[in-house]
């Protein structure tokens, strides 16, 4: 079924260099070639001296006006000063340039009315252009003009002016014309900045036995167990009775750099405390492969009730293991669409593969988030990018509802089998509130063919309770570049994940608490930068929440899994309709082919092989031509009923029904959603096998057909009796020759792209 008009992908043609933009006859000549080129008059206020003084105690409270018809731009005032120091940008936006001079005009703050201190005039016609890579232009001391164009006695400013576009490096730090509302305390909050996630790490402390515990009452055993508490974290071991009782037990946490938080350990005894034990992080041992680290005994310090007494060591000690292992990814997306499979440890990186170029231009018909006082609709609109660990925030466009950004931004990709997330958000911390999320796209980089840019307007598509909904376009350009596309082409056959997951794998309930933890660590780190990155757009872009169990979810599931055996069923009919002689002529070929491939039986797999290698050169001609993005259809999110979304949308754990109810109600959505990820993994395996000689991953998909063409030569050339006996002893291998990670075939299947990051 064809996708709405509504909701489907529309090719653009912006005027980006990118594409070939030329203007007055020579090529466009910018850093930024993804994006239209946006032309700004920049005012560098640096600082002023000997300012003389006007109010009756003979000081001075300067502040700057930068003026450009109908905008005004106006510096912080600075108390009892005659040497003030801003060093502010102003950014003017050249399409709203309604005067030919800009002002730049000193006051002096007052209680009643501030005082004219001097001022300085540029025409624009006189004003010099800046291309990047040049330098900086150099700001420079000019002398105040009274009223009455006279020199001043005292008082000089330094500023320097300049035109230039959105790849300066003022740009981003820059006040802007478009946000004249805005007070300059949340000039902050709505500037455009890039930032880095923190480098996580999985912490594992084997926590293997304890000695000479001393218990309040020595008549009765002890029953004892080990609580680990690392920053929100705790976890404990499970119970053993002695004074010498003995665990050999792993436990797992997520920690993120720098170490902040302290590794605590106490060992209780029901709810008595039989000692204490504090590790510093630095101070563990970072372990890049299945090596064990050294075990240690560490003395367990006297506690006391909820006070701890004077350091006094006493028998007590503790054996354990703690490491910080780097082999491992630390998982703070879904699996299905991550953007990162790098190990934490930054020795274990390899080099980069290639470099992802994204250009966010504008937005459409984004809807009102927020109603101001005077009761009137607006959005404050932004756009959040993440990939890797580099996430990307744009500056707040004010009052709009079809922002123009025109920001590049630039990636690493060091796995062509990861996504890019972009957000689209408004910005409600302006009005004391929180920034509401309106959209989002998820691109996967391996079906994009290399060096090519696509410029499309991606439909921002949310479910909401009363339905799925649009919520405006965003319009993107991206462009994928590869170093060596056989360096590219070689990481398909490497495993998905590090080794540590193979050789050393964390459990499904491992992995979704660590998971869940990771996210708490990359939100609160995040949400401390200047302007923060909130934790509703973090987790937002990280999709918190999406495990939870919903019918339509799992009747998607289900649909793509009968999408997938709808391709056995028509072979079946295919084959009935060869034996009902509904085709006659077919029949006969059919019987000829039978009787071909019984007398050489050779013949066989070469055939198959040969065949699948002509549908897939045949299937080139229909190769997906434009990026994938998200389905109304695929997803069931046009086709759900309000008694299904009701339960969507209902909080974890319920509040609509008694007790005993909402706990069967929450057992049964807990089973459901893992069901439901069951069903979604049968999905995708099979979606795979379908992105073989679909070309939706190019370069997967001419691996594959590259493999049978060369399978079908060797296996023509080859008697089939040492081909099966090869296979035969290939397969009966002995241990000690299998490898501990997954084989090329399994790592190269598990790149193949399924539809999961189309699903909403």
């Amino acid at each position: 079924m064809t996708m709405p008009e509504e909701f489907a992908l529309k090719q653009t043609a912006p005027k980006i260099a990118g594409s070939g933009f030329i203007r007055g006859g020579d090529k466009l000549v910018c850093a930024y070639d993804l994006v239209e080129q946006m032309e700004y008059l920049y005012v560098r206020v640096v600082k002023a001296r000997d300012l003389p003084a006007k109010d009756l105690t003979s000081s001075c409270d300067p502040y700057v006006e930068v003026r450009l018809g109908n905008y005004k731009g106006v510096t912080k005032h600075l108390e009892k000063t005659s040497n003030p120091v801003w060093n502010l940008v102003f950014a003017f936006a050249h399409d709203q340039l309604q005067s030919s001079q800009v002002d730049i005009i000193v006051k002096d703050k007052d209680l009643m009315l501030d005082d004219f201190i001097g001022s300085l005039t540029f025409d624009l016609v006189d004003i010099p252009r800046r291309v990047p890579p040049d330098s900086p232009l150099a700001p420079q001391w000019y002398r105040l003009d009274e009223r009455k164009r006279e020199k001043v006695k005292k008082g000089e400013i330094m500023v320097a002016v300049w035109k230039g576009t959105q790849a300066d490096e003022a740009f981003s730090d820059a006040w802007h014309s478009d946000a004249a509302a805005v007070g300059s305390d949340g000039v902050s909050r709505i500037r455009g900045k890039v930032y880095l996630s923190p480098r996580l790490w999985y912490l594992r402390v084997n926590v293997i036995q304890c000695q000479d515990l001393v218990p309040a009452d020595k008549t009765r055993q002890p029953e004892v167990c080990v609580k680990v508490i690392c920053g929100s974290q705790a976890i404990k071991t499970r119970i053993n009775k002695g004074v010498n009782p003995t665990w050999n037990e792993d436990l797992v946490f997520v920690v993120a750099e720098p170490f902040e938080e302290p590794l605590i350990m106490t060992v209780e005894n029901k709810d008595e405390v039989l000692g204490r034990c504090l590790v510093l992080l630095n101070t563990v041992m970072k372990r890049l492969d299945n090596k064990p680290v050294p075990a240690k005994w560490l003395n367990l310090e006297r506690h006391s009730g909820e006070a701890l007494k004077k350091e006094v060591k006493f028998a007590s000690k503790i054996h354990l293991r703690v490491s910080l292992d780097g082999g491992y990814h630390v998982l703070d997306e879904s699996t299905y669409y991550s953007s990162d499979h790098r190990p934490s440890s930054k020795l274990l990186w390899k080099s980069s593969v290639g470099l992802l170029e994204v250009g966010i231009i504008s937005a459409t018909g984004l809807p009102h988030m927020k109603t101001t006082k005077d009761g009137r609709g607006t959005t404050d609109a932004y756009c959040v990018a993440k990939y890797g660990s580099k996430w990307i925030r744009t500056r707040t466009i004010i009052d709009s509802g079809s922002p123009r950004w025109n920001e590049q931004y630039t990636w690493e990709v060091f796995d062509p089998c990861t996504v890019i997330t972009v957000g689209v958000f408004d910005n409600g911390h302006l009005q004391g509130g929180k920034d509401a999320s309106i959209g989002k796209v998820r691109i996967r980089l391996s079906t994009l063919e290399t060096e090519r840019v696509y410029t499309h307007s991606y439909p921002l598509i949310v479910l909401k309770p009363s339905g799925v909904k649009k919520m405006g376009e965003l319009h993107l350009a991206v462009r994928f570049s590869c170093s060596s596309y056989l360096n590219m082409l070689h990481k398909y056959t490497h495993p998905l994940l590090p080794k540590m997951h193979y050789v050393h794998p964390l459990s499904v309930m491992q992995l979704d608490a660590l998971r869940h933890q990771a996210i708490q660590i990359v939100s609160s780190r995040l949400g401390r930068s200047e302007p923060p990155l909130n934790k509703e757009a973090v987790e937002y872009m990280l999709d918190v929440g999406s495990h939870i169990w919903s019918v339509r979810k799992a009747k998607a599931n289900f649909v793509r899994v009968m999408g997938i055996m709808s391709g056995v069923m028509a072979i079946a009919k295919w084959f009935d309709q060869i034996c009902q002689w509904r085709n006659p002529f077919t029949t006969l070929l059919i019987h000829i082919l039978v009787v071909i491939l019984v007398l050489y039986p050779e013949l066989v797999l070469p055939t198959f092989f040969l065949y699948l290698f002509f549908i897939g050169i045949w299937n080139y001609r229909w190769k997906p031509r434009h990026p994938p993005h998200m389905d109304i259809r695929l997803s069931h999110a046009d086709a759900v009923g309000h008694d299904e979304l009701d339960e969507e949308f209902d909080t974890f754990p319920t509040s609509k029904a008694p007790d005993l109810v909402r706990m069967r109600y929450d057992r049964l959505r807990s089973i459901g959603g893992r069901i439901q990820s069951v069903v979604g993994d049968l999905a995708m395996q099979g979606e795979r096998f379908q992105s073989l000689l679909s070309w939706r991953d190019p370069r997967a998909s001419a691996l594959f057909v590259a493999f049978c063409f060369c399978t079908a030569f060797v296996l023509y050339v080859t008697p089939l009796q040492i081909v099966l006996l090869v296979s035969g002893f290939y397969m009966l291998r002995h241990p000690k020759l299998r490898s501990k990670t997954p084989p090329i075939s399994t790592n190269f299947f598990k790149r193949l792209p399924a539809r999961s990051d189309l699903m909403l």
